[in-house]
């Protein structure tokens, strides 16, 4: 039956009536329809699965915090438990493998019945632990063997989900008898607490809006591609339904219930990929990001927002295309005569964008103001790259209607970009917006890192670490440094004591040592000569050293520390040989001053160095041996050995790598969460653009396979492909380092940075340029299968 047989139908009738015909048309209207709404729906499935990944979020953040402090421990409500039947000690015994943090809490109930962490269902005995899964993976794997013996207990369970972060957290929980009620063990009636949560950094602020507008813009684009798969073989079709009939309103419609046919078969696929991705989501893990699948759930609104978005979305796009078409019944014109692009209208958003964006930062007295509202924030960076979107075309048809002459590949390409510029465009527009986003964050992280990063005064180098144990008595430091030369890939350690003294009279009421305290590091010359610059050394020396700014005799403890002065080793009734009084020593009159040189770790140590003969060692107050350890960096595993070494000499020992720098837990987490979300977005644009290729490609078979019939050798063709997309793949990211360097300097004026490095446009252009090859030669295979002459044939 004929369109205009059925033409009666009016209003809602005929909107039902010709969205059915064209629906059918999308899946009913032979290989070529099918094949082409499949496309369509894949493209469109893409994107709708980053789209409720990031629904997702706010409900993983919420999962992950809850389960965080299910297991916290609050010793602000802890004070004063006394032992009972439902109590237990506990003390964190955290521990670093190969690059990874372990997790352990070393526990000893009270009674009978004590209270279980979340995912524990039975308190591990003394030498027996509990481990995540992760962790059981890792000490069942070949080289876990070297943790286990450092943990060195049994595995008697694993943790349930309800008691990790995540499933790919290395975390224990073991049983230790030795705990007592002193020092770092702490007694515990329950778990649960709630973590501190500090306001988020308004500059950490605009970097999260800026990141979120930069991670979805490419998403709409990639749909918006996605549904205009195929208009040339539908405009077609629609001219042939004009002849028979119908009226420009009812291709209209037709081809509205086409693209809805696709978009809802994009939104039930991408749907399908979200839920298979969901499935696997605990077995990957980007960045030190993972989650379980049940984190996976989409907000209910959101989820709501994207089932009604996209397929209107999808529409608007498909008719607004249809205004420079006039589908007649004789054929398609589009455009008639290709009219130029203008640029007038499409500059403008743009630098309206940024014209928000400045003023967004005077909304506040001070650029960084935490009143900077984040819809206008939002509003103004989605304006911006939605102008380069809009100017990428432009850019395209005026360069490439520009060029002329060259070989025969160039001249094919060329001549097919200036036919469809715009297919071309819409193409790389995906990648464009996303790389010129990427540049515009990465500038505003290099100018405000420093704001969040401090510098710690260590080397960082990676053959170095620093142990700190406690110490019973001199014998103690030296027995460390004898192990650890012992110990496999270690090339040379040093160890000293570590203590304070303070002046007698300066304790409070309570007897606490006051501000004047003064450091103390006891050890035999050749350890005292690696961190001062001593002109001679025998056993017996004291010696008075001072830092870079002379804090040894012009700082706060001059008083203290000064030949002849008599300071407190112990000022407590629990010392060693203390017995209720003070323990007191004489600093000698043969003192001498000395100047701190760097430590092997980078740290400077100053104060007053004693050789051990020099001083009653026992009587210091709690003292620590600090080894510090060279590594050799040719032999595998060998801070691991070092960690066992002193896991042997004490379980309480603790084992840190010196790090240049330290980062804000804000700064590191909101990086984390960016560059998980960058690589997931990357890869589904890769996906869509080889799809968007493919559908590119299928469109022209005819074209190709006519070109090898008469004569064109397939090298010329596969070449003018790579042309094809390697103009508007340089324009755009051209545009792109444009349009993200002034998006870039307008956030940097925001935060009030005027300072940004432009060395970090490169290796994001770089990687952009990348994807595209990469995309470019997996299109290859199939361009070779197009251009056999089985492409001849039609339907």
């Amino acid at each position: 039956m004929t369109p205009a047989a059925t033409a009666h139908p009016r209003g809602a009738a005929a909107w039902a009536r010709d969205l059915a015909m064209g629906a059918r048309f999308a899946v009913g209207g032979g290989r070529e329809g099918w094949v082409r709404t499949l496309l369509t729906a894949v493209g469109v499935g893409l994107g709708v699965t980053l789209l409720l990944g990031a629904a997702s979020v706010p409900h993983l953040m919420e999962s992950r915090q809850e389960r965080r402090e299910a297991r916290l421990i609050d010793l602000n409500t802890e004070k004063g438990t006394r032992p009972g039947a439902g109590t237990l000690l506990y003390r964190y015994r955290d521990t670093e493998f190969r690059g990874a943090v372990v997790h352990g809490t070393l526990l000893r109930p009270d009674g009978r019945s004590p209270v279980r962490p979340p995912g524990v269902h039975t308190l591990p005995r003394a030498g027996e632990m509990v481990v995540s899964p992760a962790l059981d993976e890792l000490l069942a794997a070949p080289g876990g063997a070297l943790l286990h013996e450092r943990l060195g207990r049994t595995v008697v369970g694993t943790i349930a989900a309800p008691g990790l972060a995540g499933p790919g957290e290395l975390t224990y929980y073991a049983g230790d008898d030795s705990l007592t009620a002193s020092g770092e063990a702490h007694r515990i009636s329950h778990f649960g607490g709630e973590l501190p949560t500090a306001p988020m950094n308004p500059t950490l602020g605009v970097i999260v809006v800026v990141a979120c507008v930069v991670l979805l813009m490419p998403v709409a684009v990639l749909i918006a591609t996605a549904v205009r798969f195929g208009g040339e073989r539908r405009d077609r079709r629609m001219a042939a339904l004009r002849l028979v009939g119908a009226d420009s309103r009812m291709t209209r419609r037709m081809t509205a219930g086409e693209t809805l046919c696709g978009a809802l078969g994009g939104l039930l696929l991408g749907a399908g990929l979200f839920l298979l991705a969901r499935r696997f989501a605990g077995r990957i893990t980007l960045w030190d990001v993972n989650a379980f699948p049940s984190d996976l759930t989409p907000h209910p609104a959101l989820t709501a927002l994207i089932a009604l978005a996209v397929p209107l979305s999808a529409v608007l796009v498909a008719l607004v295309a249809l205004r420079g078409v006039t589908i007649e019944p004789l054929g398609v014109v589009r455009q008639h005569t290709p009219r130029r692009r203008r640029v007038w209208w499409r500059l403008p958003l743009p630098v309206l964008g940024a014209a928000v964006l400045l003023l967004t930062g005077r909304a506040g007295p001070s650029p960084a103001d935490a009143r900077l509202h984040p819809a206008l924030l939002a509003g103004g960076a989605l304006l911006v790259l939605f102008g380069i979107t809009l100017l990428l075309p432009w850019l395209v048809e005026a360069v490439v209607a520009r060029l002329r002459g060259g070989p025969v590949p160039w001249q094919l390409a060329v001549r097919r970009l200036q036919l469809s510029s715009g297919t071309a465009a819409r193409a790389v527009s995906g990648i464009t917006v996303a790389v010129a986003g990427a540049i515009a964050l990465q500038m505003l992280f290099a100018a405000v890192q420093d704001d969040f990063v401090r510098v710690t005064g260590q080397d960082g180098t990676h053959d170095r670490l620093t142990v700190t144990l406690p110490a019973r008595d001199a014998a103690t430091s030296r027995k460390a440094a004898e192990a650890f030369r012992a110990t496999a890939g270690v090339r040379g350690a040093t160890a000293v004591l570590s203590a304070s003294v303070s002046a007698p009279a300066d304790r409070g009421a309570r007897g606490e040592r006051g501000s004047s305290a003064a450091p103390l590091t006891v050890g035999d010359c050749p350890a005292l000569r690696a961190l001062a610059h001593l002109r001679s050394c025998k056993d017996g020396d004291v010696f008075l050293v001072q830092d870079s700014s002379g804090a040894a005799d012009g700082g706060s403890f001059a008083g203290t520390a000064r030949p002849g002065g008599t300071v407190l080793l112990h000022d407590g009734p629990d010392g060693p040989r203390a017995k209720g009084r003070p323990s007191l020593w004489t600093i000698p009159r043969t003192a001498r001053t000395a100047t701190a040189r760097p430590a092997p770790a980078g740290a400077v140590a100053y104060g007053i160095f004693a050789t051990p003969s020099a001083l009653p060692v026992p009587d210091l107050a709690d003292p620590l041996a600090v080894a510090t350890l060279t590594i050799d960096p040719r032999v595998p595993d060998a801070a691991e050995y070092a960690r066992n070494t002193a896991a042997r000499l004490d379980p309480a020992a603790d084992v840190l790598s010196p790090h240049r720098t330290e980062e804000d837990s804000q700064f590191a987490s909101v990086r984390t969460g960016l560059l998980a979300a960058s690589t997931v977005t990357l890869a589904l644009i890769a996906v869509s653009m080889l799809v968007s290729t493919l559908e590119q490609l299928r469109e022209r078979r005819r074209l190709l396979a006519v070109l090898v019939a008469f004569g064109t050798r397939r090298a010329d063709l596969g070449w003018s492909v790579l042309w094809q997309t390697a103009v508007p793949v340089a324009l755009g990211l051209g545009l792109a380092v444009v349009g993200g360097c002034g998006l870039g300097l307008t956030l940097l004026r925001l935060v009030g940075k005027s300072s940004p490095d432009w060395s970090v446009i490169w290796p994001v252009t770089g990687a952009g340029a990348a994807l595209v090859l990469v995309v470019t030669l997996l299109s290859l295979p199939p361009l070779w299968r197009l251009m056999r002459p089985e492409g001849l044939r039609t339907e």
